[in-house]
Order: C-alpha cells, then sequence, then structure tokens
C-alpha cells in the first residue's frame, strides 16, 4: 500500500467489495477520507468516537483525523469528542496506553488547533463491578449472565450520549466496527443501515445515528494502515502492534450486548470470567509482568465459583429482589444458586485487598501504586452490607484495618447504634429459638430506620416482605432433597487449595 505521510493513496480501479478482500483493492485512502470529509461536513450534529485504544479504533480516530486536519480551519466547526469507557477493572498496562493516548489527543488537537476532545467516562459507583460483586453478591459473570457489559461499559457510553443529544439535539457516533469481526456483528450493523447514507441508525436512541467508516476492513487491512502511517498524536502504532504480539483480539467500544466477550484480549477486564481462561494476562505473566500473577489468581477464584458442583459453597439459595427460592426447570432436581454468600463476600473483599497489597509490593516504584477498589466503592459496600445484609458488625472497616493496616474517613453511626456486642447477644437467643439471626436484624434495622417518622405506614409493607422471604440456607434445602447434614466450608482453605 503506498502511502504518503499524511495517509493519503493513490486511486485503485478494483471495484469489488468483499469481506475477504482488502478494502484497498478498490477503494483509496484518498477516496475514504474524501467519505469522512463530506460526511462531516453534512450538517452540524457532533460527533462522538468511541475509542478503545485497540487497533480498530486506534485505525478509525486516525483516519478522521487525518480527514479533518486536511479540511480549511474554517470548515473544522464541528466539535469530534473522543470516548474512552473506563471500566476501573481493565487490565492495568491497558489503562496507561488508553490515559496516555487521550492526553496525547488532547495536547495535539490544542497545539493544533483541531477540534478535538478527549473524555474518559466511568460507571457510577453503584454500577462498579465490585460494588455489585462484593457488595450486591452478583455471581462472577459468564455467558448468560453478563451483567458487567451494560453497567461498566454501555451505560457510561450512553450517558455521554446523551449528555451530548440534550446540549445538541442529534449527534453521530463513529465505531471502528468492521463487518469481518464475526457474522453477528456483519448482520446488527446491515440491519441498522440506512439506504443512500453512509450512517446507520443508533440500537436505542433516536437522536443517535452510527458511521463506521472501516466496516469494509479486514484485519490485515488494519495493520497495514497502522504500520505505514504514523500516528497524528504523537504514539507509536508498533507499541500498539506489540501489545497485540500474542493477543486475540481488542475489546471494542461496545454500545450494544451484541458484542462478544473481550476475555481472550489484552483490551479486556482482568476481572473478566466469561471466557475460560485469561490467556493474554497469562502471557503478559509469562512475558515479564509477575506483578500481575495476583490479579490472575484472584481472576481464577472468580472462576472457580461458576464449577456447577461447587455453587452451593459460593451461593445463596434466594435471589436478591424478593428473597425467594427457585428451583431448576430443566428437569433436574435441586435448587438454582442465587447470589454469593455474605460469608464469601467478606472472604472476597479481604482476598482483593490482600491482592492489592501483593501487586504493589511486586512493582516498581515508577510504576505508581495501583488501587484495584476505590475508597468510594469500599464506602457503597459498607452501605449495602448495613442496609440489606444486617451487618452489625459493620465488616468492612474491620477488614480494611486488619488488610491495610490503616483507615479510612468512614461516617460514624450512619444507621444507628447496633453493634457487634448487640449481634453476639442476638446471635445466642436466636440460636436457642432457632430462629434466623439475619430476619430479626433485618426486622430491627426496618424498625430503626422508621423510628420517628410521622408516617410509618410503609413500615408494614416491608416487614411483610421480609417475612415472605425464604430464610433456610442453600446447604439446609440442597441438605433437604438429598437428605444430608448440611456442610460447611472455610473460604481460606478452600481459596489455599484453589491456589496450589
Amino acid at each position: 500500500m503506498g502511502t504518503s505521510s499524511d495517509g493519503s493513496q493513490a486511486e485503485d480501479d478494483n471495484a469489488n467489495p468483499d469481506l475477504e478482500t482488502s478494502v484497498f483493492d478498490y477503494r483509496s485512502l484518498d477516496e475514504i477520507k474524501a467519505e469522512i470529509q463530506k460526511t462531516y461536513l453534512a450538517d452540524d450534529r457532533p460527533w462522538v468516537i468511541g475509542y478503545s485504544g485497540g487497533k480498530d479504533s486506534t485505525t478509525t480516530l486516525q483516519l478522521i483525523w487525518y480527514a479533518i486536519a486536511d479540511l480549511p480551519d474554517s470548515e473544522q466547526e464541528k466539535p469530534i469528542y473522543v470516548i474512552s469507557s473506563d471500566t476501573l477493572v481493565e487490565t492495568p498496562k491497558i489503562v496507561n496506553h488508553i490515559t496516555s493516548s487521550l492526553d496525547n489527543v488532547n495536547e495535539y488537537a490544542e497545539k493544533e488547533d483541531l477540534p478535538f476532545e478527549a473524555h474518559k467516562v466511568y460507571p457510577d459507583v453503584s454500577d462498579s463491578f465490585f460494588v455489585n460483586l462484593i457488595g450486591r453478591g452478583y455471581p462472577a459473570p459468564n455467558q448468560t449472565f453478563r451483567w458487567c457489559t451494560e453497567r461498566l461499559k454501555i451505560d457510561p457510553a450512553d450517558n455521554f450520549i446523551m449528555d451530548k443529544v440534550s446540549e445538541h439535539g442529534e449527534v453521530v457516533v463513529i465505531l471502528g466496527a468492521r463487518k469481518a469481526e464475526s457474522a453477528t456483528r456483519e448482520q446488527v450493523m446491515n440491519l441498522h443501515s440506512i439506504d443512500g447514507s453512509n450512517l446507520s441508525r443508533h440500537s436505542k436512541f433516536a437522536n443517535a445515528f452510527v458511521y463506521t467508516p472501516i466496516e469494509d476492513w479486514t484485519v490485515d487491512d488494519v495493520w497495514d494502515y497502522l504500520l505505514q502511517v504514523d500516528c497524528p498524536w504523537g504514539k507509536n502504532n508498533r507499541d500498539l502492534a506489540a501489545l497485540y504480539q500474542e493477543a486475540d483480539d481488542e475489546c471494542p467500544m461496545v454500545i450494544d450486548t451484541s458484542t462478544p466477550s473481550c476475555g481472550n484480549s489484552r483490551f479486556g477486564c482482568w476481572t473478566c470470567t466469561v471466557v475460560e481462561e485469561d490467556k493474554a494476562m497469562e502471557n503478559m505473566v509469562d512475558a515479564g509482568d509477575e506483578w500481575l500473577e495476583p490479579l490472575l489468581q484472584f481472576r481464577d477464584l472468580l472462576k472457580a465459583t461458576q464449577d456447577p458442583d461447587e455453587k452451593p459453597k459460593y451461593r445463596e439459595a434466594k435471589g436478591r429482589r424478593h428473597g425467594n427460592v427457585r428451583e431448576k426447570d430443566n428437569g433436574s432436581d435441586g435448587i438454582i444458586p442465587r447470589a454469593y454468600k455474605f460469608e464469601f463476600r467478606k472472604h472476597l473483599l479481604r482476598k482483593l485487598l490482600e491482592t492489592e497489597q501483593t501487586v504493589n509490593e511486586l512493582r516498581d516504584e515508577e510504576q505508581g501504586y495501583l488501587d484495584l477498589i476505590r475508597d468510594e466503592e469500599l464506602k457503597e459496600i459498607r452501605r449495602i452490607w448495613r442496609e440489606e445484609e444486617a451487618d452489625w458488625e459493620d465488616s468492612v472497616p474491620q477488614i480494611y484495618n486488619d488488610v491495610m493496616d490503616d483507615d479510612l474517613d468512614w461516617i460514624q453511626n450512619d444507621l444507628g447504634s447496633f453493634s457487634t456486642e448487640e449481634a453476639a447477644v442476638l446471635e445466642e437467643v436466636c440460636a436457642e429459638h432457632d430462629i434466623p439471626p439475619k430476619l430479626v436484624k433485618r426486622l430491627l434495622d426496618i424498625e430503626l430506620r422508621h423510628h420517628g417518622m410521622k408516617r410509618r405506614a410503609a413500615i408494614y409493607n416491608k416487614i411483610d416482605k421480609v417475612f415472605r422471604e425464604n430464610w433456610e440456607t442453600i446447604e439446609e434445602l440442597t441438605a433437604e432433597i438429598d437428605g444430608e447434614d448440611p456442610e460447611r466450608w472455610e473460604y481460606d482453605v478452600e481459596y489455599e487449595e484453589l491456589m496450589q
């Protein structure tokens, strides 16, 4: 592919578009650039470019950068927002790559007076991975329950898009999606296409449209372009190629749930359990990044909880929302395991903090301290545990202090005066009368939160809801089915055996 320094290319007369054929056999870079410029100038709708830091999104941003830079200054009026979703559990090496890339985009755009603005978007603290996994007990994601994708990737991007729709009326979302990625991706892209237009309908928002300038490119086209055309914001595309040396693919910017898991990728989350093995992170460890090994072990611990035979060790029998038990409906006997047990979630929090300590002991000083969980997430987990799990022992500050030998600025007495001492007394009384202690704790917490209110009608519905919950453990329910005594597990012992 013959190119100039700005990415332009002589025209090619061949016009036979095929997903198996190089795009450069029937289109030149000059033609692609002209299409981008025409689309940009066609209306006053701002552009929002989804940037994951990977090869496809880098190619897309680079093409657009060169196309816009070649326009007269007077025509570069429409803002172009570059957004990257930071799930807060991205593989740390990739976080550094994306952060430095976004910083460079802003620096070079200002220096060259181009209409690009780079932004990171984050999930709300209530939607973060560890608040849901450890705080609420959501089980580690799998192919059929990928609760993480929407909360961590789709919603933050959607919120940014809707903010710009509110500000400008309509927007165009630019994605580095390619039809050759998969048959599903091609089908989705074709479904939303608009006849006679370069734009497609957004799958969710009526006032947003989608433009995919590299939709007909092959993976070879992408690398051919990146390795021959310099990155215009000061990065080296050969460094990007090095990140892909042993990886399968990038984790694309996600706008719908049809996007496949990124777990085999260097551009995925280090906590991803949708795939069997995290080969990308294993490769990083093998290549010398030994400080990633504790992250891999924590991820493998989460993956181990998905073993059907092991689920009773880790999961509750009843759901969080209604507290009911569901029996399997596939013809087999048994109970469908639901959220992680509270004791196991406490174990996970401790292991996560210990992992953070170990990782930072292995990292070089110039790499800086790596926070695996933020203070605001810890405080949100504490709130959820105290309100929903009747955690009178106030476990989060205790676990944090035990592991980190430090303390945070915890809000004191935010839910009343029940404490470890009251919990111990209650445990004894409930044991004598064979009553679940958590049931009584929940009832007392409801009364405490409604104490002093002039209108207390809502308290009766909440009390009724608590009484309607199933209060047997999954061990007890399973034991009833199997005619055995319920078995108890020591999570620290189980974890050590798993690591061995």
